[in-house]
């Protein structure tokens, strides 16, 4: 069993794009603790980029204080979920609250919202978190799959029936989200947990690149470059410039390379003692 940061290998990229002139995207890893975080925001000018930079710093923050002497593989007798739930909830709506107020009080910011998607490593585990259309996936041997749902109405429409996926990719409704942080004082963040195997690779990604860059070609890239997990963020960047870049992109990947199940029983109390 290897300590997580040496179970994880993160990497991550993130550029403007062709076409726009800044990026609103912002992610956030903390490899020590098993966290990445990524949003992208959206407003007037320059808003985006504020909403989306409070976003990863309240969550990146929050949850790497809260994770102090915590067991997050335990259940909290109230909800029935992991403290790495609660803990990923908790501070989405404490991001959101943040959001939201700041874009109360200063008029230039007013409207501004960013989607967020967290992943949060422990136990043989990921918590996801995520509101809006920034997606997590996963590569497990030659299974790649998208393993968040959208928040868009784009996502309603396919699943009502009303467009099939292929007609989907051609969309012009793509960008609009039904959830997003900082527009209500309020948000339904969705949570789930997954087990992890040594050799998956997780992708967080913000639509920049799930919009230019399709399923097989992320793929492809992700399987043939997991030996260079730097260079694979990079070159998915690349690639969705090279498509149009018609939006900021943003990566960030995490190869699972060993157990890291967390210590139970008497090893975690004689772990505690020495903390």
């Amino acid at each position: 069993m290897a300590i997580l940061s040496a179970a994880l290998e993160f990497a991550s990229a993130t550029d403007p794009g062709r076409v726009r002139s800044h990026n609103e995207d912002s992610i956030g890893t903390e490899p020590e603790v098993g966290l990445a975080v990524l949003a992208d925001g959206m407003g007037g000018y320059n808003a985006g980029e504020v909403a989306s930079g409070i976003a990863v710093a309240v969550v990146s923050a929050e949850i790497k204080r809260a994770l102090s002497g915590r067991t997050l593989h335990s259940i909290d007798p109230a909800t029935g979920r992991t403290e790495a739930e609660c803990i990923a909830l908790k501070h989405s709506a404490k991001a959101n609250t943040s959001i939201f107020e700041a874009a109360r009080s200063q008029p230039q910011y007013s409207g501004m919202g960013t989607t967020l998607v967290v992943a949060l490593f422990f136990d043989n585990r990921v918590c996801v978190a995520h509101v809006g259309d920034s997606r997590l996936y996963r590569l497990r041997a030659d299974a790649f799959e998208q393993i968040t749902r959208d928040h868009s109405l784009l996502q309603e429409q396919i699943d009502s029936g009303m467009i099939t996926r292929e007609a989907a990719k051609l969309s012009q409704n793509k960008n609009l989200v039904t959830r997003a942080l900082g527009i209500d004082a309020e948000v339904e963040t969705e949570v789930h947990v997954y087990e992890t195997k040594p050799g998956d690779t997780y992708l967080l990604c913000s639509d920049g690149l799930s919009d230019m860059v399709g399923d097989d070609d992320m793929k492809i890239t992700l399987a043939s470059l997991q030996a260079n997990l730097q260079l694979a963020a990079e070159q998915l960047v690349q690639q969705a410039n090279d498509n149009g870049g018609r939006d900021n992109i943003s990566v960030i990947l995490v190869r699972v390379k060993d157990d890291y199940a967390a210590p139970k029983g008497w090893i975690a109390r004689l772990i505690s003692w020495f903390k």
